[in-house]
């Protein structure tokens, strides 16, 4: 039994990096919208970490990182691709260890989530879907903020939008996109996540 469900386990985390993975090679996996990039891969690591738990939330957060760091490395990550060439370490940092985070950080929400409401399960993957965009968006721009705020780049972009702060330049910045990529990830994690469940048991 218990070798069945490591394989099981084994089988969702491979299939779920996978798809991560062809979402990272395709427009469904970052569309840039002016400076930032509006992002899906929310929605498998979202999906992992409610159906397999933190561990696996964090290693697909791992592989959402690394392909924005790559892109950062390779000039098409926009804002991040100016980072990488004022701090590669830092722009790391912001790229993947945020992404890691984000992910653990949704399977003990989820795992807490359900704890307490054991039978809601409907509304336990809703605000499991929703943590994922929101821890995102916090730990990545926090760590842009925190490292990158004095960087020529952003210091244009803060001027351009007249930004009195750092947090109104964050609000500013992400706007609707970051609304939209909320809305999405909630809806389709929880739309694919709740009939798993059901179809696995768990």
């Amino acid at each position: 039994m218990k070798q069945s469900k490591n394989v099981r386990y084994l089988t969702q985390l491979a299939l779920l990096t996978a798809l991560m993975l062809v979402m990272a090679n395709t427009p469904l996996g970052y569309i840039r919208v002016g400076v930032l990039t509006m992002s899906l891969l929310t929605v498998p690591m979202a999906i992992g970490a409610m159906l397999c738990g933190p561990g696996a939330g964090a290693f697909l957060g791992f592989v959402f990182g690394m392909t924005s760091f790559l892109n950062a490395v390779n000039g098409t990550g926009g804002l991040t691709a100016y980072a990488f060439q004022y701090n590669p370490v830092l722009c790391f940092v912001m790229c993947v260890v945020s992404r890691v985070l984000a992910g653990l950080l949704v399977g003990l929400i989820y795992r807490g989530l359900k704890k307490a409401m054991p039978a809601r399960t409907k509304l336990c993957c809703v605000l499991g879907g929703l943590s994922a965009p929101l821890l995102n968006t916090i730990l990545f721009m926090g760590s842009l903020v925190a490292f990158f705020y004095n960087m020529d780049f952003v210091q244009e972009q803060v001027a351009k939008l007249g930004a009195a702060n750092p947090l109104v330049f964050v609000i500013l910045t992400v706007g609707l996109q970051g609304a939209l990529e909320a809305v999405l990830c909630t809806v389709i994690s929880a739309a694919v996540t709740v009939p798993l469940k059901k179809v696995l048991k768990q």
